[in-house]
């Protein structure tokens, strides 16, 4: 069974970000980049598979500037087999994600599309649901567990009131969460090994994929500064503030 695993370029979680000084985005100059977290357990999740003997190709796509080929061969090293790079601008919007997916999916046939649920830069968590539209595949969003037997998938998802248990024919597309597992860390002689597993680049035009934006950012503003903590003398005076200062009662 081959799986397909999309991952996504992002600013380091641990990192401060900053806003440029004309509002115009997010400041990226010299921060240190990652792969999304929820990406990184799909990969995670694609490689147990492998171990388990359910999958036996994985092919991780990354949508992007050259710079996306790092993401990429870190994914080679925690088990995937093959990379494709697909080369476009940055910070596509989720449709033009999701086209540019399916038209792999229409070409490497996989079985299996996983994604993490959503990126944490944008959060738009639009992907997953878009791609298996566009293909007209089954979706399970949220997976917090995955076991494939068959052509079935039976996927247990996470739900305002608890958990919700589906079981998918393949192929179809899952998107990851939090609780499905604990991505390992690449040793140092898969690190090695992945320079010289195949990294393939494309381009939308090869694709037949047409990007056009809908959207426009209008501004991005930083979050106001978190004031200090006063000492209150009495229970009144700390209602008075609640009440006519914060006005949160």
């Amino acid at each position: 069974m081959k799986v397909l695993v999309a991952i996504k370029r992002v600013v380091d979680p641990y990192v401060k970000i900053r806003v440029k000084s004309d509002g115009s985005g997010i400041d990226n100059a010299n921060v240190k980049m990652t792969m999304n977290p929820f990406c990184e357990i799909a990969v995670e999740e694609a490689v147990r598979l492998k171990q388990q003997g359910a999958v036996t190709e994985i092919i991780v796509v990354c949508i992007g500037g050259g710079a996306c080929q790092e993401q990429l061969r870190t994914a080679l090293a925690l088990g995937a087999d093959r990379a494709i790079h697909v080369d476009a601008e940055p910070d596509l919007e989720p449709l033009s994600v999701a086209k540019l997916l399916h038209a792999l999916i229409e070409q490497e046939k996989p079985q299996l599309i996983l994604l993490g649920k959503q990126s944490i830069d944008t959060d738009n968590n639009q992907v997953a649901q878009m791609l298996a539209a566009l293909a007209r595949l089954p979706q399970g969003t949220f997976a917090s567990k995955v076991v494939v037997e068959s052509d079935i998938v039976t996927v247990t998802r996470e739900v305002d009131g608890g958990l919700e248990t589906l079981a998918l024919t393949l192929p179809a597309v899952i998107s990851t969460d939090l609780r499905l597992n604990e991505p390992r860390y690449a040793s140092l002689p898969n690190i090695m090994k992945a320079k010289s597993k195949p990294l393939t680049t494309v381009t939308p035009q090869v694709l037949g994929v047409e990007l056009h934006r809908h959207q426009k950012v209008i501004g991005v503003i930083p979050p106001p500064a978190r004031q200090g903590g006063i000492t209150v003398a009495s229970v009144s005076e700390l209602i008075d503030r609640l009440k006519n200062d914060d006005k949160v009662i």
